[in-house]
């Protein structure tokens, strides 16, 4: 599962050509759910980067402790709570990674999970907007997840759906089929990622010291010899 996550600045507009930044980008070393998140998503003809709340809060929510953080990509359809956004409120959230924790004998060491280029990386979301007046509205996300594939699979069962750049118009259009959109919820390629150690100040959602992700050890690289 993904429930923290390393946002540092990216040339966003290089990536999304056509990009109207509405809000600043949300940066944080580890940033945790309950929190901003800054999301990409399609309004009109265009793809506009704005804030919303980490944690679905559907208009019916009653509970704001119950508002999920993370989406299964399997029961997108299933549930009432991800159905309709699933349908026509795609989004992206850029990051520059994520901190998943491998449980060890006397504790939990924390990786940040990266492109093996340090690029950004463009989770799937959803969002949902609730009117709090005529004039007033909360907007929220959401992350998909997919299974872990094998290079992450020893530090978490899930890992966030990504999005590739060459993808993303097809994502963000409620008009591509369901059918199309539900094709590219896969495991992350072995070769995109890597996973290096970090500090266990990360275990503390307070603590925003940038420090919490720099490595304290090698990055591990899933090789194509690996595969053989």
């Amino acid at each position: 599962m993904a429930g923290r996550l390393h946002i540092a600045a990216h040339p966003l507009a290089e990536l999304m050509d056509g990009l109207h930044v509405d809000q600043p980008l949300q940066q944080s070393p580890n940033r945790a759910p309950r929190n901003p998140l800054s999301i990409v998503r399609q309004t009109g003809s265009g793809w506009h980067l704005a804030t919303a709340f980490w944690g679905l809060t559907p208009p019916w929510l009653k509970v704001l402790d119950h508002a999920p953080h993370c989406a299964r990509a399997e029961s997108l359809d299933e549930r009432a709570m991800f159905r309709d956004a699933f349908a026509a409120r795609r989004c992206v959230i850029p990051v520059s990674g994520v901190y998943l924790w491998k449980i060890q004998p006397r504790m939990k060491q924390p990786f940040l999970i990266t492109r093996g280029d340090r690029g950004p990386l463009l989770l799937a979301g959803l969002w949902c907007r609730y009117h709090t007046t005529l004039s007033a509205y909360n907007d929220s996300t959401a992350l998909i997840t997919v299974p872990a594939n094998p290079l992450l699979a020893p530090l978490s069962e899930r890992f966030p759906a990504l999005i590739a750049p060459q993808r993303l118009a097809e994502w963000l259009d409620p008009a591509t089929p369901l059918s199309r959109v539900r094709d590219g919820l896969s495991p992350a390629p072995l070769e995109l990622l890597g996973a290096f150690p970090v500090s266990r100040q990360v275990n503390d959602p307070a603590n925003q010291d940038w420090a919490c992700g720099r490595p304290t050890g090698k990055m591990i690289r899933w090789h194509s010899e690996q595969e053989t």
